[in-house]
């Protein structure tokens, strides 16, 4: 597998340190607010680099934290906590924010069919990881004292700036209009390890500390806890691109000074999800969410695959035109796979298995070309093999993709296989549900707009709707499905 390294500047071999387990960081959630697409276009990624690796035969440990406390506003060391934000915002305290939204990520993250990973860890469970690698810093002088605060030096490192390959809007985070200067800094690109004077007096969460009661800086957590479940070295790191400076930088800076050698081999940033009018935020006001995609009738497994369809390297623009097109692409998919007839007696082609999956593995291994991997699906569809030998290779390949493609598929096939024969009227469930109830509902509908009783048709028609059904009109027949 060969993959882009940001900190190098070029695709390279992947090669683990140990052949028997990769350990993968990826940057978890600042649990404040809902997370927008953007967001997710990252963690898509990574749960589709995660599941390749799975795939191509490594056992994989992957560890990620939730951003619970010292996220400031800047994404550098100025402004309001982000959690504290949160919790005014919705008059809440800050645990009761953290859950929420916690749980509301990874709610988003089942529909996207985005893995959890082996191990989720708040930031607020590892303070005295945090203090252990602060008097390392400070004891190896790579750190000092100022105003209270214990900030990292800078000036002591050989190199500061490592990802210097990207474009310098994507790496002028937290730069503000307006916001106050650090005096207590010695040079402008030390950071903040340890507060203890806070730039507002009503931080929620406080701890002591061998420096006074406070709350760590946002990057020392990600060196932390990738340490306690990872060990002193890492084989890749990944986040979006606004995190590779400072943020990435920083825990560069801190873990490598305090281990003394290398920590992390591997550096990848997915790039933006812009819209029409530029890079997507949660400052701007109300921002899409999978929850929005959802209100307006769109799967989000469309959104998944429309991600998959562009490079995580390249920024992508979203608008409702583009998923649209996403959404007929998904639906032409699982309707060629549909009409695939599954025979269970049938033995596998194991030949043509194996050349359709290498081809899929050289996608994946192409610096996680998805879109390549999307062809691959069609080539399956061409190849000249058995129904049943396609049928098992597109479910192989969707251990990675995650787009339910056979689950899907399966579904369609019933309903065609159910479709209406001439003088028939066929009641379907979109989910492949029964309900006698309903059902019945709907049939005694039927016939009284057979008998022309419009005034009953509605009547039962706003019964079902009370119900939270909702009833669509189809050839032959009618579909229903709970909103």
């Amino acid at each position: 597998m060969y993959l882009y390294n940001s900190a190098t500047r070029k695709r390279e071999e992947f090669i683990p340190n140990d052949p028997e387990l990769v350990k993968m960081y990826t940057c978890g959630p600042t649990v404040y607010h809902f997370a927008h697409i953007g967001n997710l276009r990252s963690y898509i990624m990574e749960d589709i680099l995660e599941k390749a690796l799975r795939y191509a035969g490594y056992n994989v440990k992957r560890v990620m934290n939730i951003t619970d406390v010292g996220h400031l506003a800047s994404d550098a060391d100025t402004g309001e906590d982000k959690m504290l934000k949160g919790a005014k915002r919705e008059n809440k305290t800050v645990m009761e924010i953290a859950k929420f939204y916690t749980d509301a990520f990874f709610e988003d993250c089942s529909k996207l069919n985005i893995k959890r990973p082996d191990v989720v860890e708040p930031a607020t469970n590892c303070i005295a990881e945090y203090i252990k690698i602060i008097e390392g810093l400070l004891e190896k002088g790579f750190a000092y004292e100022a105003g209270g605060n214990i900030y990292f030096d800078a000036s002591k490192l050989d190199k500061y700036y490592i990802f210097n390959d990207h474009d310098e809007e994507d790496l002028a985070v937290g730069v503000r209009e307006g916001v106050e200067e650090d005096t207590n800094k010695r040079n402008k690109n030390d950071f903040v390890l340890w507060f203890t004077k806070s730039k507002f007096e009503d931080q929620a969460l406080k701890w002591d500390s061998p420096w006074g009661v406070g709350y760590p800086g946002w990057h020392i957590e990600c060196s932390g806890i990738s340490m306690k479940h990872l060990g002193e070295d890492l084989d890749i790191h990944c986040g979006g691109i606004d995190n590779a400076f400072p943020h990435h930088t920083n825990e560069i800076a801190q873990s490598e000074s305090f281990l003394g050698h290398k920590w992390c081999n591997y550096w990848m940033h997915v790039h933006h999800l812009n819209t029409n009018d530029g890079k997507m935020s949660k400052s701007k006001g109300e921002f899409l969410t999978v929850s929005l995609l959802e209100s307006k009738g769109y799967d989000p497994l469309v959104y998944r695959l429309f991600c998959l369809q562009s490079h995580y390297r390249k920024n992508l623009v979203f608008s409702f035109e583009n998923l649209d097109n996403a959404v007929v692409t998904y639906q032409k998919m699982i309707s060629k796979i549909a009409a695939l007839k599954p025979n269970a007696e049938e033995p596998v082609d194991q030949a043509a298995f194996d050349v359709l999956k290498e081809k899929f593995l050289t996608a994946l291994g192409n610096d996680l070309n998805t879109s390549l991997a999307i062809t691959a699906v069609y080539d399956v569809l061409k190849y000249k093999t058995t129904d049943q030998t396609k049928l098992a290779v597109l479910a192989d390949f969707d251990k990675v993709l995650g787009l339910d493609l056979i689950e899907k598929a399966a579904r369609k096939r019933r309903e065609l296989e159910a479709a209406p024969k001439a003088g028939q009227f066929t009641v379907i469930s979109e989910a492949g549900e029964q309900d006698e109830a309903v059902e019945a509902l709907i049939l005694a509908r039927q016939d009284a707009k057979k008998a022309k009783n419009f005034a009953e048709a509605d009547r039962i028609r706003d019964e079902l709707k009370a119900m939270g059904i909702e009833v669509t009109d189809i050839a032959g027949g009618a579909k229903w499905k709970r909103v």
